[in-house]
């Protein structure tokens, strides 16, 4: 297995000069510093080649470059870049038609189109207030729905994102998430998920947030940075009843785990629920930038003015979707179940070799890895998690934690069994040798 020496010399000297001029908020994972890509695999500014498990945090959905995707790109930009949503263009157009066709509900879908995941959530905060009328939400302890002030009123997986921003939005309520690894309320003889909802619907609506002044509830279906955490099977079923016997609306913030990477077009259907509103961004259009606000008919009722950006539904961005959607459709989603299912029977082997794998979860190519310090307890190894992640990283394998003790393995949807291989094999030699270091206690 090889070795480098990490940062290589060209990528130290960019390095230095991004300290002088780069904002010190970006949580940099490792000095990584990229210089091109093909596929899963990508190459460093020293000539370092690496397999990328992490697909810039799961948004290089169709791999770096594909060729589809960049010919759609350079062809768009050969007639013009920007014309502002002041006006029309047919590849906006296209891309919502399409993403009406996609959408995970029966009723006509409306779409606004913005840059990012973060505004795709501000945009469904605004649009559930309007429609409602009503002014609060709940949220979930663990989720990450953006930095911007709205959104990050419901992020709740790490205190470092609300640290010196307060107040935040005032009217969001946070609960539980149903992580039935980690459950925080007692149940007996119940799943674990229906018993959030009860505890939703017996303590929140009853003592925090009245239920004629609930506008939605926002939840990740999978959530990302909180852990790649799956919820118990009666979770969305309870959730979808509870949001209808008080006409509160579900948005589902599906920035990470849209768009073919649970091996479906979108995560909560797996769970074969309809929400009201979908967030899209990150893999939508394979790394340019774009947000997706996919909402029914009947809700995305909001008139002329009340909500709007300069630079939504960039022309560019849309030829990549478009691309992205075509490729997603007919190769990607199918690669992602079929390599994602042979990921978790390879990664449930691993564990049975590591003590310090706590439990392995995910659908598709959304799968998380957690590390404990013993089973028993399940106390999380978090210095463990970023140790196995940084000798990753020297010996060829880029990916990222998420929660406090998790690491992702969230590929290019094009990845293929070798590459998957390969990835794998750095990782287990990667956990081998940090329980060799001693950081499992």
């Amino acid at each position: 297995m090889k070795t480098y020496t990490l940062p290589g010399p060209k990528a130290r000297q960019i390095l230095e000069r991004d300290a002088i001029v780069i904002s010190p908020s970006y949580p940099r994972a490792y000095p990584f510093v990229m210089d091109h890509g093909q596929g899963s695999e990508i190459w460093d500014v020293d000539g370092n080649r690496f397999i990328d498990f992490a697909a810039g945090i799961a948004v290089a959905s169709t791999g770096h470059s594909h060729p589809k995707v960049v010919a759609a790109i350079k062809e768009q930009a050969d007639r013009f870049i920007h014309i502002s949503s002041d006006f029309y263009h047919a590849l906006q157009v296209k891309l919502c038609e399409r993403l009406d066709e996609i959408s995970p509900f029966q009723e006509r879908a409306l779409t606004f189109l913005g840059n990012s995941g973060a505004e795709a959530v501000e945009a469904a905060i605004k649009l559930a207030r309007h429609h409602t009328g009503r002014q609060q939400f709940i949220g979930f302890y663990g989720a990450f729905h953006g930095r911007t002030m709205g959104a990050l009123s419901f992020t709740a997986s790490k205190t470092v994102y609300r640290r010196g921003f307060q107040p935040m939005m005032q009217g969001v309520v946070h609960v539980p998430f149903p992580d039935p690894y980690r459950p925080i309320l007692n149940t007996v003889n119940e799943d674990y998920g229906e018993a959030v909802v009860r505890y939703i619907e017996e303590v929140v609506l009853t003592r925090a947030v009245p239920p004629d002044d609930c506008a939605a509830i926002l939840v990740e279906p999978i959530q990302g940075e909180g852990g790649y955490v799956l919820p118990t099977e009666g979770f969305f079923p309870a959730l979808r009843r509870l949001c209808d016997k008080y006409g509160i609306l579900l948005i589902a913030d599906e920035v990470q785990s849209g768009v073919g990477r649970t091996g479906k077009w979108w995560a909560i259907e797996n769970w074969a629920v309809e929400p009201d509103i979908v967030c899209s961004a990150k893999g939508l259009a394979s790394g340019v930038p774009i947000g997706a606000t996919i909402a029914r008919a009947s809700v995305m009722d909001w008139p002329a003015g009340s909500h709007g950006n300069t630079f939504g539904g960039n022309p560019l961005a849309c030829a990549a979707a478009l691309a992205t959607l075509d490729l997603v459709q007919s190769e990607l989603m199918q690669n992602a179940i079929e390599q994602g299912e042979y990921a978790l029977d390879a990664l449930a082997e691993i564990q049975t070799r590591h003590r310090s794998i706590g439990v392995v979860r995910g659908k598709g190519l959304m799968i998380g890895v957690e590390f404990v310090k013993d089973r028993d307890t399940k106390k999380p190894a978090k210095k463990l998690r970023d140790t196995i992640e940084l000798n990753a990283f020297a010996h060829g394998l880029v990916t990222l934690g998420c929660g406090d003790s998790t690491l992702r393995i969230s590929p290019p949807l094009i990845i293929n069994r070798s590459q998957m291989n390969e990835g794998l094999e750095i990782l287990e030699a990667s956990i081998t040798e940090a329980e060799a270091q001693g950081f499992a206690d």
